[in-house]
């Protein structure tokens, strides 16, 4: 059964093959003949499908044009320390949040608070976790970065202004003694929940509140994360 699908091949009037200048086979194709029937398959096979798209890259255009844009209220950035992952978040005003941990729930936190225009932009906490690192190498003291405090209103705001004016690097207080520095000694509950709420841990250095008698009291991160960085400051803890 012939293929009407190929071309024919051309032949003499005794049915040999045709003599244009080209070998035969044993089966009288010649290799022009195999190379028109090659041919004439590849252009009736269905041309591959498109591979699909980079979705990472994708995302990363559509990220760039979104901060070119100057579309993003809030970026964000996961950074690495002795003490874990931290989330770091900042606005056009400043840093506006640290959190321990990955970004699982900071995000969500960040849109019902702040603006629901949250991207992962690590270039714009290039500065802040250039100053962490040095903080957690022991090579930097004090931060200089630009603070929001949005998330902090009220009282609260009034104490880890306080704190960030007053109580240094090594340095320890307590909760008391916020409240006098506030102007309000008998408020020393209300500058525990200001310490318990701080959104800006480490750079605002609520680990530097005891309680009473020097016991560490809570902590965001947990008490053994206040005891490292109390310690990596150089703090004598008697526990």
């Amino acid at each position: 059964m012939t293929d009407d699908r190929l071309p024919p091949v051309p032949t003499t009037n005794d049915g040999a093959a045709a003599d244009d200048g080209t070998a035969a086979t044993d089966d009288g194709v010649t290799a022009v003949d195999g190379e028109r029937a090659v041919a004439a398959a590849l252009r009736r096979t269905a041309a591959p499908p498109a591979p699909p798209a980079d979705v990472s890259r994708l995302v990363a255009d559509a990220v760039a044009r979104a901060d070119a844009l100057d579309l993003v209220d809030v970026a964000y950035a996961v950074t690495d320390s002795p003490i874990g992952p931290l989330t770091v978040a900042t606005t056009e005003v400043g840093l506006v949040r640290v959190a321990f941990g990955t970004e699982e729930g900071v995000v969500d936190e960040l849109a019902a608070a702040l603006s629901p225009r949250v991207l992962f932009l690590p270039d714009r906490l290039d500065d802040v976790r250039r100053q962490l690192d040095e903080y957690f190498a022991g090579r930097r003291h004090a931060f200089d970065v630009r603070l929001d405090r949005r998330l902090s209103r009220g009282y609260r705001r009034r104490v880890l202004e306080a704190l960030t004016a007053g109580v240094g690097y090594g340095e320890t207080a307590t909760y008391k003694d916020l409240a006098v520095a506030t102007g309000n000694p008998g408020a020393v509950r209300a500058v525990g929940t200001a310490m318990a709420t701080n959104p800006i841990p480490i750079v605002v250095p609520c680990h530097r509140i005891l309680r009473t008698g020097g016991s560490l009291g809570n902590y965001g991160g947990g008490p053994e994360t206040k005891a490292w960085l109390l310690r990596h400051e150089g703090v004598r803890l008697l526990f």
